[in-house]
Protein backbone atom coordinates (compact mmCIF):
# COMPACT_ATOMS: atom_id res chain seq x y z
CA UNK A 1 0.00 0.00 0.00
CA UNK A 2 0.88 3.71 -0.79
CA UNK A 3 -0.28 6.83 -0.23
CA UNK A 4 0.39 9.69 -3.40
CA UNK A 5 0.28 12.78 -3.27
CA UNK A 6 1.38 16.04 -5.43
CA UNK A 7 3.79 18.99 -4.56
CA UNK A 8 3.94 21.93 -6.78
CA UNK A 9 7.36 23.50 -6.75
CA UNK A 10 8.16 27.73 -8.02
CA UNK A 11 11.37 29.41 -8.95
CA UNK A 12 10.27 33.06 -8.40
CA UNK A 13 13.29 34.55 -10.84
CA UNK A 14 16.06 33.62 -13.42
CA UNK A 15 18.63 31.62 -10.92
CA UNK A 16 16.67 31.14 -7.67
CA UNK A 17 16.14 28.43 -5.52
CA UNK A 18 12.80 25.96 -5.94
CA UNK A 19 10.34 26.64 -3.41
CA UNK A 20 7.32 24.37 -2.22
CA UNK A 21 4.37 26.37 -3.65
CA UNK A 22 1.34 23.95 -2.33
CA UNK A 23 1.08 20.04 -1.58
CA UNK A 24 -2.14 18.55 -2.84
CA UNK A 25 -3.94 14.79 -3.41
CA UNK A 26 -5.13 16.20 -6.53
CA UNK A 27 -3.32 15.72 -9.99
CA UNK A 28 -5.47 18.68 -11.89
CA UNK A 29 -5.56 21.25 -9.10
CA UNK A 30 -1.36 20.69 -8.53
CA UNK A 31 -1.17 21.60 -12.58
CA UNK A 32 -3.68 24.13 -12.62
CA UNK A 33 -1.92 26.10 -10.04
CA UNK A 34 1.68 25.53 -12.06
CA UNK A 35 0.07 27.12 -15.00
CA UNK A 36 -1.43 30.03 -12.63
CA UNK A 37 1.58 30.98 -11.14
CA UNK A 38 3.20 31.27 -15.14
CA UNK A 39 0.23 33.05 -16.60
CA UNK A 40 -0.15 35.47 -13.63
CA UNK A 41 3.92 36.40 -13.27
CA UNK A 42 4.13 34.72 -9.69
CA UNK A 43 7.12 32.48 -11.29
CA UNK A 44 9.43 32.01 -13.75
CA UNK A 45 9.58 27.61 -13.82
CA UNK A 46 7.15 25.46 -11.88
CA UNK A 47 7.36 21.61 -11.33
CA UNK A 48 4.77 19.15 -10.36
CA UNK A 49 6.46 15.80 -8.59
CA UNK A 50 4.14 12.96 -7.62
CA UNK A 51 5.44 12.15 -4.33
CA UNK A 52 4.24 8.42 -3.48
CA UNK A 53 4.88 6.85 0.34
CA UNK A 54 5.67 3.74 0.32
CA UNK A 55 4.27 2.41 3.82
CA UNK A 56 6.90 -0.70 4.51
CA UNK A 57 10.35 1.88 4.27
CA UNK A 58 8.61 5.15 5.52
CA UNK A 59 10.35 6.80 2.38
CA UNK A 60 9.02 8.75 -0.53
CA UNK A 61 9.82 8.10 -4.45
CA UNK A 62 9.42 11.67 -5.78
CA UNK A 63 8.96 11.94 -10.11
CA UNK A 64 8.75 14.83 -11.64
CA UNK A 65 5.38 14.88 -14.01
CA UNK A 66 5.15 18.65 -15.23
CA UNK A 67 7.89 21.26 -15.79
CA UNK A 68 7.12 24.82 -17.42
CA UNK A 69 9.14 27.42 -17.69
CA UNK A 70 13.17 28.39 -17.24
CA UNK A 71 13.42 24.82 -15.18
CA UNK A 72 17.43 24.97 -16.04
CA UNK A 73 17.46 28.09 -14.16
CA UNK A 74 19.29 30.31 -16.65
CA UNK A 75 21.48 33.05 -15.79
CA UNK A 76 20.33 35.89 -13.63
CA UNK A 77 20.93 39.15 -14.98
CA UNK A 78 22.53 41.53 -12.93
CA UNK A 79 19.86 43.96 -12.33
CA UNK A 80 20.01 47.75 -10.47
CA UNK A 81 19.35 47.37 -7.18
CA UNK A 82 16.18 49.43 -6.12
CA UNK A 83 15.75 49.51 -2.42
CA UNK A 84 12.32 51.32 -2.59
CA UNK A 85 9.38 49.49 -1.78
CA UNK A 86 7.18 48.84 -4.85
CA UNK A 87 4.56 51.47 -3.38
CA UNK A 88 5.70 54.51 -1.68
CA UNK A 89 2.64 56.86 -1.63
CA UNK A 90 -1.14 56.46 -0.59
CA UNK A 91 -2.03 57.13 -4.48
CA UNK A 92 0.41 54.33 -5.61
CA UNK A 93 -1.93 51.62 -4.47
CA UNK A 94 -4.99 53.14 -6.79
CA UNK A 95 -2.96 51.81 -9.72
CA UNK A 96 -4.11 48.49 -11.34
CA UNK A 97 -0.65 46.56 -10.85
CA UNK A 98 -1.50 47.57 -6.90
CA UNK A 99 -5.35 46.83 -7.02
CA UNK A 100 -4.33 43.33 -8.27
CA UNK A 101 -1.76 42.31 -6.24
CA UNK A 102 -4.52 43.63 -3.70
CA UNK A 103 -6.99 41.49 -4.72
CA UNK A 104 -4.64 38.13 -4.57
CA UNK A 105 -3.28 39.03 -0.99
CA UNK A 106 -6.73 39.94 0.02
CA UNK A 107 -8.71 37.16 -2.01
CA UNK A 108 -10.27 35.14 0.58
CA UNK A 109 -11.37 38.50 2.25
CA UNK A 110 -13.09 40.16 -0.27
CA UNK A 111 -14.92 37.11 -1.62
CA UNK A 112 -16.31 36.55 1.83
CA UNK A 113 -17.44 40.46 1.53
CA UNK A 114 -18.49 40.58 -2.14
CA UNK A 115 -16.18 43.16 -2.80
CA UNK A 116 -13.44 44.08 -4.88
CA UNK A 117 -10.20 45.26 -4.37
CA UNK A 118 -11.34 48.81 -5.93
CA UNK A 119 -14.42 49.00 -3.27
CA UNK A 120 -12.07 48.53 -0.44
CA UNK A 121 -9.78 51.49 -1.36
CA UNK A 122 -12.84 53.88 -1.52
CA UNK A 123 -15.36 52.80 1.01
CA UNK A 124 -14.83 53.22 4.49
CA UNK A 125 -17.41 50.62 5.98
CA UNK A 126 -15.05 48.45 4.35
CA UNK A 127 -11.39 49.30 5.56
CA UNK A 128 -13.28 49.88 9.19
CA UNK A 129 -14.26 45.79 9.00
CA UNK A 130 -10.58 44.57 7.50
CA UNK A 131 -8.85 46.75 10.21
CA UNK A 132 -11.50 45.43 12.61
CA UNK A 133 -10.58 41.75 11.49
CA UNK A 134 -7.92 41.31 13.11
CA UNK A 135 -5.12 39.25 11.37
CA UNK A 136 -6.05 39.01 7.51
CA UNK A 137 -4.41 42.52 6.85
CA UNK A 138 -1.45 41.77 8.91
CA UNK A 139 -1.17 38.49 6.69
CA UNK A 140 -1.36 40.35 3.79
CA UNK A 141 1.70 42.57 4.48
CA UNK A 142 3.78 39.21 5.51
CA UNK A 143 2.96 37.82 2.35
CA UNK A 144 3.66 40.86 0.61
CA UNK A 145 7.14 41.75 2.79
CA UNK A 146 9.00 38.37 3.02
CA UNK A 147 9.16 37.74 -0.99
CA UNK A 148 9.82 41.98 -1.20
CA UNK A 149 12.53 41.78 1.61
CA UNK A 150 14.19 38.58 -0.40
CA UNK A 151 14.25 40.31 -3.98
CA UNK A 152 15.52 43.20 -2.58
CA UNK A 153 17.86 42.19 0.11
CA UNK A 154 15.73 44.13 2.95
CA UNK A 155 14.75 43.12 6.39
CA UNK A 156 11.23 41.84 6.71
CA UNK A 157 10.29 43.18 9.57
CA UNK A 158 11.51 46.88 8.08
CA UNK A 159 9.40 46.21 4.80
CA UNK A 160 6.35 45.30 7.07
CA UNK A 161 6.47 48.52 8.98
CA UNK A 162 7.05 50.83 5.75
CA UNK A 163 3.52 48.58 4.13
CA UNK A 164 2.06 49.48 7.68
CA UNK A 165 2.85 53.06 7.41
CA UNK A 166 1.72 53.12 4.09
CA UNK A 167 -1.55 51.61 4.61
CA UNK A 168 -2.08 53.69 7.68
CA UNK A 169 -1.49 57.05 5.38
CA UNK A 170 -4.00 55.88 2.94
CA UNK A 171 -6.93 54.76 5.44
CA UNK A 172 -6.74 58.16 7.35
CA UNK A 173 -6.92 60.10 4.00
CA UNK A 174 -9.97 57.98 3.02
CA UNK A 175 -11.45 58.56 6.67
CA UNK A 176 -10.50 62.23 6.72
CA UNK A 177 -12.61 62.99 3.31
CA UNK A 178 -15.00 60.86 4.68
CA UNK A 179 -15.57 62.71 7.58
CA UNK A 180 -15.39 66.07 5.69
CA UNK A 181 -18.57 64.95 3.62
CA UNK A 182 -16.05 65.17 0.17
CA UNK A 183 -17.13 61.60 -0.93
CA UNK A 184 -19.80 62.22 -3.45
CA UNK A 185 -23.83 60.39 -2.79
CA UNK A 186 -24.40 59.21 -6.49
CA UNK A 187 -27.66 58.31 -5.67
CA UNK A 188 -29.18 61.87 -4.44
CA UNK A 189 -26.74 64.38 -6.64
CA UNK A 190 -26.73 62.64 -9.83
CA UNK A 191 -23.79 60.63 -11.50
CA UNK A 192 -23.69 63.26 -14.31
CA UNK A 193 -23.88 66.35 -12.91
CA UNK A 194 -20.83 64.51 -9.89
CA UNK A 195 -18.95 64.17 -12.49
CA UNK A 196 -19.28 67.29 -14.16
CA UNK A 197 -18.78 69.47 -11.02
CA UNK A 198 -15.36 66.96 -10.11
CA UNK A 199 -13.75 66.96 -13.50
CA UNK A 200 -11.57 70.18 -12.36
CA UNK A 201 -10.94 68.94 -9.32
CA UNK A 202 -6.86 67.62 -8.24
CA UNK A 203 -8.93 64.49 -6.75
CA UNK A 204 -11.58 63.64 -9.36
CA UNK A 205 -10.71 60.44 -9.46
CA UNK A 206 -10.60 59.39 -6.00
CA UNK A 207 -13.82 60.92 -4.90
CA UNK A 208 -15.71 60.42 -8.16
CA UNK A 209 -14.45 56.14 -7.37
CA UNK A 210 -15.92 56.32 -4.07
CA UNK A 211 -18.72 57.71 -5.04
CA UNK A 212 -19.37 54.82 -7.61
CA UNK A 213 -17.87 52.38 -4.87
CA UNK A 214 -20.80 53.62 -2.57
CA UNK A 215 -23.24 53.53 -5.38
CA UNK A 216 -22.60 49.86 -6.36
CA UNK A 217 -21.99 48.67 -2.79
CA UNK A 218 -25.69 47.45 -2.17
CA UNK A 219 -25.48 44.87 -5.01
CA UNK A 220 -26.14 41.63 -3.57
CA UNK A 221 -24.47 39.47 -6.19
CA UNK A 222 -21.49 39.88 -8.89
CA UNK A 223 -24.03 40.25 -11.18
CA UNK A 224 -26.34 42.73 -9.79
CA UNK A 225 -22.77 45.22 -9.21
CA UNK A 226 -22.23 45.44 -12.61
CA UNK A 227 -26.09 46.20 -13.64
CA UNK A 228 -25.60 49.36 -11.59
CA UNK A 229 -22.60 50.21 -12.89
CA UNK A 230 -23.89 49.82 -16.50
CA UNK A 231 -26.79 52.33 -15.05
CA UNK A 232 -24.34 54.45 -13.43
CA UNK A 233 -22.83 54.21 -17.31
CA UNK A 234 -25.83 54.86 -18.71
CA UNK A 235 -26.30 58.07 -16.84
CA UNK A 236 -22.81 59.17 -17.45
CA UNK A 237 -22.49 62.96 -18.61
CA UNK A 238 -22.33 63.68 -22.34
CA UNK A 239 -19.32 66.38 -21.97
CA UNK A 240 -16.12 65.12 -23.41
CA UNK A 241 -13.80 65.68 -20.42
CA UNK A 242 -16.58 64.52 -17.59
CA UNK A 243 -17.63 61.59 -19.07
CA UNK A 244 -14.40 60.57 -20.20
CA UNK A 245 -13.76 60.73 -16.08
CA UNK A 246 -17.12 59.23 -15.63
CA UNK A 247 -16.32 56.28 -17.42
CA UNK A 248 -13.14 55.48 -16.44
CA UNK A 249 -14.17 55.60 -12.71
CA UNK A 250 -16.76 52.96 -13.94
CA UNK A 251 -14.18 50.74 -15.79
CA UNK A 252 -11.89 50.58 -13.09
CA UNK A 253 -13.96 48.22 -10.85
CA UNK A 254 -16.15 46.58 -14.00
CA UNK A 255 -12.80 44.92 -15.05
CA UNK A 256 -12.07 43.23 -11.54
CA UNK A 257 -15.21 41.90 -11.52
CA UNK A 258 -15.61 40.61 -15.04
CA UNK A 259 -11.85 39.52 -14.13
CA UNK A 260 -12.53 37.15 -11.19
CA UNK A 261 -13.93 33.37 -12.12
CA UNK A 262 -17.17 33.86 -9.66
CA UNK A 263 -17.97 37.55 -11.31
CA UNK A 264 -18.16 36.17 -14.59
CA UNK A 265 -19.78 33.15 -13.68
CA UNK A 266 -22.36 35.16 -11.75
CA UNK A 267 -22.60 37.20 -15.08
CA UNK A 268 -22.66 34.72 -17.42
CA UNK A 269 -24.77 31.66 -15.33
CA UNK A 270 -21.89 29.03 -16.62
CA UNK A 271 -20.09 28.40 -13.34
CA UNK A 272 -19.83 24.69 -14.06
CA UNK A 273 -18.93 24.40 -17.94
CA UNK A 274 -15.62 26.05 -19.38
CA UNK A 275 -16.40 26.05 -22.47
CA UNK A 276 -19.58 27.64 -22.29
CA UNK A 277 -18.26 30.05 -20.19
CA UNK A 278 -15.44 30.99 -22.75
CA UNK A 279 -17.84 30.83 -25.60
CA UNK A 280 -19.97 33.51 -23.92
CA UNK A 281 -16.88 35.64 -23.15
CA UNK A 282 -15.98 35.56 -26.31
CA UNK A 283 -19.52 36.50 -27.92
CA UNK A 284 -19.60 39.39 -24.86
CA UNK A 285 -16.30 40.92 -26.54
CA UNK A 286 -16.40 39.95 -30.21
CA UNK A 287 -18.74 42.47 -30.83
CA UNK A 288 -20.25 42.43 -35.09
CA UNK A 289 -17.25 40.04 -36.14
CA UNK A 290 -18.68 37.52 -33.92
CA UNK A 291 -22.33 37.92 -34.55
CA UNK A 292 -21.90 37.77 -38.24
CA UNK A 293 -19.85 34.71 -38.33
CA UNK A 294 -22.89 33.52 -35.28
CA UNK A 295 -25.48 33.75 -38.58
CA UNK A 296 -23.34 32.55 -41.06
CA UNK A 297 -22.02 29.31 -39.67
CA UNK A 298 -24.67 26.50 -37.69
CA UNK A 299 -21.09 25.17 -35.92
CA UNK A 300 -20.85 28.22 -34.50
CA UNK A 301 -24.56 29.24 -33.68
CA UNK A 302 -25.06 25.86 -32.16
CA UNK A 303 -21.97 26.81 -29.55
CA UNK A 304 -22.43 30.43 -28.51
CA UNK A 305 -24.47 30.21 -25.63
CA UNK A 306 -27.32 33.42 -25.81
CA UNK A 307 -26.50 36.42 -23.67
CA UNK A 308 -29.38 38.01 -21.93
CA UNK A 309 -29.82 40.32 -19.21
CA UNK A 310 -27.19 42.39 -17.72
CA UNK A 311 -24.54 40.52 -19.93
CA UNK A 312 -26.26 41.73 -22.90
CA UNK A 313 -26.20 45.18 -21.81
CA UNK A 314 -22.63 44.81 -20.98
CA UNK A 315 -22.16 43.21 -24.58
CA UNK A 316 -23.31 46.26 -26.19
CA UNK A 317 -21.24 48.47 -24.21
CA UNK A 318 -18.02 46.57 -25.28
CA UNK A 319 -19.23 46.49 -28.84
CA UNK A 320 -18.18 49.97 -29.10
CA UNK A 321 -14.96 52.04 -28.36
CA UNK A 322 -15.85 52.46 -24.23
CA UNK A 323 -14.03 50.15 -21.56
CA UNK A 324 -10.82 49.09 -23.55
CA UNK A 325 -9.51 47.81 -20.24
CA UNK A 326 -12.37 45.66 -19.43
CA UNK A 327 -12.12 43.71 -22.89
CA UNK A 328 -8.40 43.44 -22.16
CA UNK A 329 -9.24 41.92 -18.76
CA UNK A 330 -12.04 39.06 -20.70
CA UNK A 331 -9.11 38.37 -23.44
CA UNK A 332 -6.41 37.59 -20.61
CA UNK A 333 -8.80 35.68 -18.83
CA UNK A 334 -9.74 33.41 -21.99
CA UNK A 335 -6.15 33.39 -22.78
CA UNK A 336 -5.38 31.75 -19.24
CA UNK A 337 -7.78 29.55 -19.77
CA UNK A 338 -6.94 28.19 -23.22
CA UNK A 339 -3.69 27.64 -21.72
CA UNK A 340 -4.32 25.81 -19.05
CA UNK A 341 -5.09 22.53 -18.39
CA UNK A 342 -8.82 22.75 -17.11
CA UNK A 343 -11.43 20.35 -19.74
CA UNK A 344 -13.99 22.91 -21.79
CA UNK A 345 -16.11 19.77 -21.27
CA UNK A 346 -14.85 17.17 -18.89
CA UNK A 347 -18.06 14.68 -19.69
CA UNK A 348 -18.20 15.36 -23.51
CA UNK A 349 -15.33 14.74 -25.41
CA UNK A 350 -17.20 15.01 -28.76
CA UNK A 351 -18.57 18.64 -27.98
CA UNK A 352 -15.27 19.73 -26.37
CA UNK A 353 -13.77 19.78 -29.99
CA UNK A 354 -16.98 21.26 -31.38
CA UNK A 355 -16.37 24.33 -28.86
CA UNK A 356 -13.15 24.61 -29.85
CA UNK A 357 -13.05 24.85 -33.42
CA UNK A 358 -16.17 27.49 -32.53
CA UNK A 359 -13.88 29.28 -29.98
CA UNK A 360 -11.26 29.18 -32.42
CA UNK A 361 -13.59 30.85 -35.62
CA UNK A 362 -14.78 33.17 -33.69
CA UNK A 363 -11.10 34.64 -31.92
CA UNK A 364 -10.00 34.47 -35.80
CA UNK A 365 -13.24 36.25 -36.83
CA UNK A 366 -12.17 39.01 -34.19
CA UNK A 367 -9.13 39.15 -33.75
CA UNK A 368 -7.12 42.30 -33.44
CA UNK A 369 -10.11 43.52 -31.37
CA UNK A 370 -9.71 41.54 -27.98
CA UNK A 371 -6.24 39.52 -28.77
CA UNK A 372 -3.16 39.49 -31.32
CA UNK A 373 -3.36 37.02 -34.31
CA UNK A 374 -0.06 35.48 -32.94
CA UNK A 375 -1.80 34.82 -29.10
CA UNK A 376 -4.83 32.96 -30.45
CA UNK A 377 -3.07 30.63 -32.80
CA UNK A 378 -0.46 30.26 -29.60
CA UNK A 379 -3.20 29.36 -26.90
CA UNK A 380 -4.85 26.80 -29.28
CA UNK A 381 -1.52 25.45 -29.92
CA UNK A 382 -0.99 24.76 -26.28
CA UNK A 383 -5.20 23.79 -25.62
CA UNK A 384 -4.51 21.01 -29.21
CA UNK A 385 -1.92 19.35 -27.04
CA UNK A 386 -4.24 18.32 -24.81
CA UNK A 387 -6.53 16.88 -26.79
CA UNK A 388 -3.86 14.37 -28.03
CA UNK A 389 -2.97 12.59 -24.62
CA UNK A 390 -3.94 9.30 -24.01
CA UNK A 391 -6.31 10.14 -21.53
CA UNK A 392 -8.27 12.21 -23.69
CA UNK A 393 -8.16 10.08 -26.94
CA UNK A 394 -10.00 7.23 -24.57
CA UNK A 395 -12.61 9.66 -23.54
CA UNK A 396 -12.94 10.86 -27.30
CA UNK A 397 -13.52 6.84 -28.73
CA UNK A 398 -15.27 5.54 -26.01
CA UNK A 399 -15.87 1.62 -25.79
CA UNK A 400 -18.87 0.83 -27.86
CA UNK A 401 -17.88 2.50 -31.37
CA UNK A 402 -16.59 0.45 -34.31
CA UNK A 403 -13.40 1.28 -36.11
CA UNK A 404 -14.51 2.82 -38.78
CA UNK A 405 -16.51 5.98 -36.56
CA UNK A 406 -13.29 5.74 -34.58
CA UNK A 407 -11.13 6.54 -37.59
CA UNK A 408 -13.84 9.13 -38.83
CA UNK A 409 -13.81 10.96 -35.45
CA UNK A 410 -9.62 11.08 -34.98
CA UNK A 411 -9.65 12.40 -38.14
CA UNK A 412 -12.06 14.95 -37.04
CA UNK A 413 -9.63 15.46 -33.96
CA UNK A 414 -6.94 15.80 -36.93
CA UNK A 415 -8.75 18.55 -38.65
CA UNK A 416 -9.26 20.92 -34.97
CA UNK A 417 -5.65 21.03 -33.65
CA UNK A 418 -3.45 23.47 -34.50
CA UNK A 419 0.32 23.48 -34.50
CA UNK A 420 2.84 21.06 -36.59
CA UNK A 421 3.96 18.46 -34.04
CA UNK A 422 0.31 18.51 -32.87
CA UNK A 423 -0.67 17.46 -36.33
CA UNK A 424 1.90 14.63 -36.70
CA UNK A 425 0.68 13.46 -33.39
CA UNK A 426 -2.61 13.10 -34.75
CA UNK A 427 -1.48 11.39 -37.24
CA UNK A 428 0.42 9.34 -35.42
CA UNK A 429 -3.35 8.05 -33.68
CA UNK A 430 -5.17 7.88 -37.14
CA UNK A 431 -2.28 5.61 -38.46
CA UNK A 432 -2.41 3.51 -35.06
CA UNK A 433 -6.15 2.68 -35.75
CA UNK A 434 -6.10 2.81 -39.84
CA UNK A 435 -3.07 0.48 -39.65
CA UNK A 436 -4.84 -2.15 -37.32
CA UNK A 437 -6.03 -5.69 -37.89
CA UNK A 438 -9.26 -4.57 -36.02
CA UNK A 439 -10.45 -1.96 -38.95
CA UNK A 440 -9.22 -4.12 -41.59
CA UNK A 441 -10.88 -7.41 -40.54
CA UNK A 442 -14.06 -5.06 -39.93
CA UNK A 443 -13.91 -3.69 -42.99
CA UNK A 444 -13.44 -6.84 -44.94
CA UNK A 445 -16.12 -9.36 -43.23
CA UNK A 446 -18.44 -6.37 -42.42
CA UNK A 447 -22.11 -6.53 -43.40
CA UNK A 448 -22.10 -4.04 -46.30
CA UNK A 449 -21.72 -4.35 -49.58
CA UNK A 450 -18.46 -3.84 -51.24
CA UNK A 451 -19.46 -0.72 -53.24
CA UNK A 452 -20.97 0.70 -49.82
CA UNK A 453 -17.73 -0.44 -48.08
CA UNK A 454 -15.85 0.81 -51.22
CA UNK A 455 -17.81 4.45 -51.19
CA UNK A 456 -16.74 4.72 -47.30
CA UNK A 457 -12.77 4.26 -47.90
CA UNK A 458 -12.89 6.80 -51.05
CA UNK A 459 -15.01 9.39 -48.31
CA UNK A 460 -12.19 8.73 -46.07
CA UNK A 461 -9.25 8.90 -48.01
CA UNK A 462 -11.19 12.51 -48.52
CA UNK A 463 -11.36 13.89 -45.34
CA UNK A 464 -7.54 12.39 -44.59
CA UNK A 465 -6.66 14.62 -47.32
CA UNK A 466 -8.77 17.64 -45.97
CA UNK A 467 -7.73 17.22 -42.53
CA UNK A 468 -4.91 19.77 -42.91
CA UNK A 469 -2.07 17.25 -42.30
CA UNK A 470 0.86 17.58 -44.27
CA UNK A 471 1.33 15.50 -47.42
CA UNK A 472 4.19 13.12 -45.64
CA UNK A 473 1.77 12.06 -42.78
CA UNK A 474 -1.61 11.68 -44.86
CA UNK A 475 -0.21 10.04 -48.35
CA UNK A 476 1.27 6.89 -46.16
CA UNK A 477 -2.57 6.55 -44.82
CA UNK A 478 -4.16 7.11 -48.22
CA UNK A 479 -2.44 4.07 -49.50
CA UNK A 480 -3.28 2.04 -47.07
CA UNK A 481 -7.09 2.91 -47.32
CA UNK A 482 -6.27 2.36 -51.26
CA UNK A 483 -4.67 -1.35 -50.23
CA UNK A 484 -7.78 -1.87 -47.86
CA UNK A 485 -10.22 -1.29 -51.04
CA UNK A 486 -8.00 -3.87 -53.12
CA UNK A 487 -8.91 -6.07 -50.60
CA UNK A 488 -12.49 -5.53 -50.41
CA UNK A 489 -12.80 -5.67 -54.65
CA UNK A 490 -10.77 -8.82 -54.93
CA UNK A 491 -12.87 -10.43 -51.79
CA UNK A 492 -16.31 -9.59 -53.95
CA UNK A 493 -14.45 -9.69 -57.83
CA UNK A 494 -16.85 -6.50 -57.92
CA UNK A 495 -14.79 -5.22 -60.96
CA UNK A 496 -15.09 -8.98 -62.81
CA UNK A 497 -18.95 -8.90 -61.81
CA UNK A 498 -19.31 -5.44 -63.18
CA UNK A 499 -18.23 -5.70 -66.41
CA UNK A 500 -20.21 -9.08 -67.14
CA UNK A 501 -23.50 -7.36 -65.23
CA UNK A 502 -26.42 -7.45 -67.73
CA UNK A 503 -26.78 -4.44 -67.54
CA UNK A 504 -26.42 -1.52 -70.48
CA UNK A 505 -22.88 -0.67 -71.63
CA UNK A 506 -23.14 3.15 -70.71
CA UNK A 507 -24.56 2.06 -67.02
CA UNK A 508 -21.36 -0.47 -66.55
CA UNK A 509 -18.91 2.17 -68.02
CA UNK A 510 -20.27 5.22 -65.49
CA UNK A 511 -19.78 2.96 -62.39
CA UNK A 512 -15.88 1.99 -63.83
CA UNK A 513 -15.03 5.73 -64.58
CA UNK A 514 -16.56 6.37 -60.84
CA UNK A 515 -13.97 3.92 -59.38
CA UNK A 516 -11.44 5.25 -61.57
CA UNK A 517 -11.66 8.14 -60.35
CA UNK A 518 -11.72 7.88 -56.82
CA UNK A 519 -15.24 8.94 -56.67
CA UNK A 520 -17.24 5.53 -56.13
CA UNK A 521 -13.74 4.43 -54.19
CA UNK A 522 -10.50 5.15 -53.16
CA UNK A 523 -7.75 5.98 -55.48
CA UNK A 524 -4.72 3.04 -55.88
CA UNK A 525 -5.04 -0.66 -56.52
CA UNK A 526 -8.83 -0.62 -57.26
CA UNK A 527 -8.75 2.70 -59.30
CA UNK A 528 -6.19 1.46 -61.20
CA UNK A 529 -8.02 -1.70 -62.06
CA UNK A 530 -11.48 -0.12 -62.66
CA UNK A 531 -9.42 2.07 -65.24
CA UNK A 532 -7.61 -0.68 -67.27
CA UNK A 533 -11.95 -2.28 -67.45
CA UNK A 534 -12.87 1.10 -68.55
CA UNK A 535 -10.77 1.41 -72.05
CA UNK A 536 -11.11 -2.74 -72.55
CA UNK A 537 -14.43 -2.26 -72.86
CA UNK A 538 -14.16 1.17 -74.81
CA UNK A 539 -12.14 -0.51 -77.05
CA UNK A 540 -14.48 -3.46 -78.13
CA UNK A 541 -15.53 -3.43 -81.45
CA UNK A 542 -18.77 -4.44 -80.22
CA UNK A 543 -19.36 -1.46 -77.84
CA UNK A 544 -18.97 1.17 -80.82
CA UNK A 545 -21.97 1.52 -82.10
CA UNK A 546 -23.39 1.77 -78.54
CA UNK A 547 -21.35 4.50 -77.49
CA UNK A 548 -21.46 5.89 -81.02
CA UNK A 549 -25.32 6.49 -79.73
CA UNK A 550 -24.45 7.69 -75.86
CA UNK A 551 -22.83 11.28 -76.21
CA UNK A 552 -22.31 11.50 -72.67
CA UNK A 553 -20.42 8.15 -71.76
CA UNK A 554 -18.28 9.32 -74.66
CA UNK A 555 -17.52 12.85 -72.78
CA UNK A 556 -16.61 10.40 -69.57
CA UNK A 557 -14.10 7.98 -71.25
CA UNK A 558 -12.50 11.15 -72.83
CA UNK A 559 -12.47 13.31 -69.61
CA UNK A 560 -10.58 9.46 -67.49
CA UNK A 561 -8.41 9.56 -70.89
CA UNK A 562 -7.06 13.64 -70.26
CA UNK A 563 -6.88 12.75 -66.60
CA UNK A 564 -4.88 9.50 -67.25
CA UNK A 565 -2.66 11.63 -69.33
CA UNK A 566 -2.14 13.91 -66.89
CA UNK A 567 -1.21 11.62 -64.06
Amino acid sequence: MSDVHYELFVRRKAGAQWVLEMATEVRTAALQNAEECLTSGRAVAVRVSKETLDRESGEYRSIAIFTKGMVDGGKPKKEVEDLDPLCVQPADLYTAHARDRIGRLLEGWLARHNATPFELLHRPDLVEKLEASGTDLQHALQKIAIPEAEARGMSVHELIRTFQGLVERSVANLMKAFKKGQLPDLDKEGFAKAATRLATDPDRAFLLGAGVAASIAPGVSWSDKIARLLDLADAAPTEPGPRALALHAIEQPLAEIIGSRAGMADLLGTANDLGSTLAAMTRLTGGAQVEALIRMQAQVRACMPELSGTAKRLSEWLSGDHFAPVRASIAKRVLAELNGVRRLKPTDAEAEIEFLRALAMSLTAAAGRILPPEDIQAAFTVRSKTLLNGEFIEALLGRDRSAREEVVILIRLAENVMGAVNKRQAARWLSANITALRFEKELRQGPDSPASKLAALAGLQKTVTRSGLVREDYEPLCNKLGELGSQVEIDSRLLAMLVRAPAPLAHRLALLVKLATGEAGPTGPVADRAKMEAFKLARDPAAREELAASPATMDLLRGLMQSAQAA
